[in-house]
């Protein structure tokens, strides 16, 4: 899949997402443990471990506004699209949609992947066009951001987007509304983020 993926609505399971190939992976005991800051900086853990908004986050990283591109709305009926294992607790047929996340100016900083029941996705997502975070932050959904893990890897199609080379962090999470799981999420980071979080790694003699 190239970065140009148009955006479908139409079922087609082999339609491809950005999964990292993992160097190293961590469940949610390591997400709740935390890493050492020689293989992941504290800044970087807060980014990737923290349960707040990404969107959010980016936005107030880089003083502009977050937005993004959506690359990709395909009805993946009942297969798993090799997503992560949580997809499972999310009812049949199922809805899988791909942004970049970027800056208004244009610079993507981040990658993900969503999986949706498909008979609730127009309830969350009003605007398709708009963020998660600011989809549901409209409508004033409380939610429970559930990380299940995080995992380092790479990605050659993620390398000529961001521009950047690897190895790329990214994490997964459910989020849940009223006790009822709405969606999972993929997460990928591009190390262009190093110019506001500093360097991934820690030395030694920094800790």
């Amino acid at each position: 899949m190239t970065s140009t993926l148009p955006a479908s609505n139409h079922a087609n399971p082999s339609l491809s997402w950005h999964r990292l190939q993992p160097l190293w992976q961590g469940g949610e005991h390591t997400v709740q443990r935390g890493i050492p800051h020689d293989q992941l900086a504290p800044a970087w853990q807060m980014l990737l471990l923290g349960d707040g908004s990404p969107t959010r986050h980016l936005q107030l990283l880089t003083g502009e506004a977050t937005e993004v591109d959506v690359i990709d709305m395909s009805l993946i009926g009942d297969t798993s699209d090799e997503a992560p294992s949580p997809i499972q607790v999310l009812s049949e047929p199922r809805l899988r949609r791909q942004v970049w996340l970027r800056t208004r100016s244009g610079k993507r900083l981040a990658y993900a992947t969503s999986w949706w029941e498909a008979s609730h996705v127009d309830e969350y997502l009003q605007n398709r066009s708009l963020p998660i975070w600011a989809n549901l932050s409209r409508s004033r959904t409380e939610l429970y951001r559930d990380i299940q893990g995080i995992v380092c890897g790479h990605s050659q199609a993620l390398e000529l987007a961001f521009g950047q080379t690897g190895p790329f962090w990214g994490r997964h999470y459910l989020f849940w509304h009223h006790g009822h799981p709405i969606t999972l999420i993929y997460e990928v980071f591009s190390p262009y983020l190093a110019k506001y979080l500093g360097p991934l790694q820690l030395s030694s003699e920094d800790g």
